[in-house]
């Protein structure tokens, strides 16, 4: 739920701005005609946040089965084509001045057997925010992202940490922001946890400053 959050915060900012933009969730599973995901980005972004565009090209691909995008595709007989996400996002992007696509798990999540979201990410070149749910082990899960993206020479807008629940020590959560700053420097600050939106949009905020200067 944590990048879902961050997505509908870039949207609402955007969209506040006066910025034409829209989101983007290349293969949602567990979902049933259409997206959840997708969905909670206009709910977070607030009353009057209504996408024009098409709903295939937001979501194309809707899979029922909760799991990984190759093995939800799998067990409905279908096979995801990395061609279909690229066309969907080219037709987003020529309609919109921005588009937030929300990833879907980490970057080496295959969507087939032969394509992870990285490579499309890398063949259409895209800026990309890493997500890091500010919890024990986020410190490996984070580094380990960055370098896969900058291998395949993917720019890294920054790292934005995200506390999903209340629960773990401060200590160790503040270090995790701090060692992952050493080693990259892109730290971009951290959502609290909070179940009150205006709460975490005024969070984003310096966030959102930061990114779009």
């Amino acid at each position: 739920m944590g990048k879902t959050v961050i997505t509908g915060l870039f949207l609402k900012y955007l969209l506040d701005k006066g910025v034409n933009a829209v989101t983007q969730k290349w293969v949602q599973t567990g979902c049933y005609g259409s997206s959840e995901d997708i969905e909670t980005h206009y709910r977070i972004a607030g009353e009057g946040a209504v996408s024009a565009g098409s709903k295939q090209d937001m979501a194309p691909y809707i899979l029922k089965f909760p799991a990984s995008p190759h093995f939800a595709a799998l067990r409905e007989n279908t096979v995801i084509d990395p061609a279909k996400i690229k066309d969907a996002y080219a037709h987003l992007k020529n309609q919109f001045d921005i588009v937030i696509v929300e990833g879907v798990g980490g970057p080496l999540v295959p969507i087939n057997e032969d394509t992870t979201i990285a490579d499309i990410t890398a063949d259409i070149k895209l800026d990309t925010v890493i997500v890091a749910e500010n919890r024990l082990g986020a410190i490996n899960q984070t580094l380990s992202a960055v370098e896969v993206l900058e291998k395949r020479g993917i720019n890294i807008a920054g790292i934005i940490f995200n506390r999903i629940s209340k629960g773990g020590n401060d200590d160790i959560l503040k270090d995790n922001i701090d060692i992952v700053q050493k080693f990259t420097g892109k730290v971009l600050g951290e959502i609290p946890f909070s179940k009150n939106s205006d709460v975490l949009y005024n969070a984003f905020l310096s966030i959102g400053e930061k990114i779009f200067l």
